[in-house]
């Protein structure tokens, strides 16, 4: 693969980011893309390594050996072929996944793996500027209507499977635009929306048909989908964001990461929003309880909305800066990571609990914190430790618990495992409900792009083969 002596002599080399100081005066990209030279010769560094860990790093399986390859030889049409062959939206993951496969790559032993995140993005775009995409119309129609209900990338995923083996495919949203928590979650500087757009056209010349603002158990009965579609599919994502119960919760000014997120998205589209209160965190002092990418998403927007400071808060303890290799490769590894946002000059702080909110005349002035033990011991305050931090806005971006069970879930009356997700398993991803299907974060919680997608491959499968009694879609 690549070249046999590549990883000797060449060095690892990622793409760049704008600096700090121009990158936050605007919402757009700000990653710079490597050159085709560059790339080949990163490409060059995938070794013949035998085992190619990096397989069982990516959800998707992608075959990146081989695409690696092709890049190193300049065959990017071949390339793209691959990469699609395994994930259906390689433009979104090779921006704003956080590379698995990397940290498997047994060039990663000595951290320096191969960038296989800045090819797989390479090559997709490459292959988009070059007209190699196109729309995969099915030779036939099965006759058979499957709905889809979520349009983030586990939806879209299982839609565009499903329709490329035949089937007429209805997807519903309850937003006006498609795209789920791509394009109301993530912020435009990490993913631009164009992106979702030119997928949603090639998915409606291959027959997918989009409904926007059709909120299933509100707006759209449930019954209806099961009385008109031969299979359903739940992809609607896992949104019940989990809370802060602490005195002060009430107080203006402190809001869920999703209240805040979304907001910003629409103005950059232009499209309009009714909302009860904007909310922007121009010359605020913001504070961000919750350290994972949600939390670095409303870092990176604070901070282009022109925040006066940004500080985040962790409960868990800090992470070393250094995994140990014998013990976690070629598994994900839990050490200290700096995202783009929080390196436009966030304050970070680990071992914190919020213990109270304080106000005045029912506005936000501060939080205040203590410092808490690990999660071995409940973390526990630490006595004699708290502290207060000023604060004018409090955005709380501490992960998701659950889907929404009101309205569509809870009508449906499909079982819920212990974590309250949809019960469903990965063998045949069918509900307590003989033709109800789910997948993604609906399925497994809150979890990564690239997992979405491969549920959404592996439920258009079974779903595929529930209505026909066998399939040919990949697993």
């Amino acid at each position: 693969m690549g070249k046999v002596t590549g990883f000797k002599e060449y060095q690892r080399q990622e793409r760049i980011y704008r600096p700090v100081e121009e990158r936050v005066t605007h919402f757009r990209e700000f990653v710079v893309p490597l050159s085709e030279e560059e790339l080949k010769v990163q490409g060059a560094r995938c070794m013949d390594c035998g085992i190619p860990y990096c397989h069982t790093g990516c959800p998707v399986n992608n075959i990146i050996p081989d695409w690696n390859d092709l890049v190193y030889r300049d065959d990017y049409r071949t390339a793209a072929e691959v990469l699609h062959s395994t994930n259906n939206f390689p433009e979104f993951t090779g921006r704003v996944c956080p590379a698995p496969c990397e940290a498997a790559c047994t060039l990663n032993i000595d951290d320096v793996p191969v960038t296989i995140k800045s090819i797989e993005c390479a090559i997709a775009d490459r292959a988009w500027s070059e007209g190699w995409i196109e729309p995969q119309i099915p030779d036939h129609k099965t006759g058979m209507a499957v709905a889809v209900v979520g349009s983030g990338p586990a939806g879209l995923a299982a839609a565009q499977q499903l329709a490329r083996a035949g089937h007429d495919v209805d997807v519903y949203e309850k937003h006006s635009r498609m795209g789920g928590l791509l394009r109301y979650g993530i912020p435009d500087f990490k993913m631009e929306k164009d992106l979702i757009d030119r997928r949603i056209s090639q998915m409606q010349t291959e027959g997918v048909s989009f409904f926007g603002g059709m909120h299933v158990g509100v707006n759209k009965a449930v019954d209806e989908l099961l009385e008109d579609y031969d299979a359903v599919v739940l992809a609607a994502g896992s949104e019940e964001p989990r809370d802060l119960p602490v005195p002060g919760r009430e107080l203006d000014g402190v809001h869920f990461a999703m209240d805040f997120l979304p907001q910003q998205n629409r103005r950059v589209s232009g499209e309009a929003q009714k909302v009860e209160k904007e909310i922007l965190a121009t010359d605020c002092d913001v504070v961000v309880i919750g350290g994972g990418d949600t939390g670095s998403d409303c870092i990176g927007t604070s901070f282009r909305q022109g925040a006066k400071s940004v500080t985040q808060l962790e409960i868990m303890p800090a992470p070393p800066e250094k995994e140990n290799k014998g013990l976690t490769w070629p598994n994900w590894p839990l050490k200290m990571r700096t995202s783009s946002s929080q390196a436009e000059g966030a304050a970070r702080d680990f071992s914190v609990v919020t213990t109270a909110i304080k106000g005045e005349n029912g506005r936000v002035t501060a939080i205040e914190c203590a410092r808490c033990e690990g999660p071995e011991k409940g973390f526990a305050v630490i006595e004699g430790s708290k502290f207060e931090i000023k604060a004018d806005l409090v955005l709380l971006a501490m992960g998701f618990t659950n889907p929404v069970l009101d309205g569509m879930v809870e009508t449906l009356g499909v079982e819920l495992d212990e974590r309250k997700n949809v019960r469903a398993n990965t063998d045949d991803y069918q509900t307590s409900m003989g033709k109800v299907f789910a997948c993604g974060d609906m399925r497994r919680g809150q979890s990564l792009i690239v997992w979405a997608i491969r549920e959404g491959r592996q439920c258009a499968r079974a779903v595929d083969e529930y209505l026909m009694g066998e399939t040919l879609l990949p697993r």
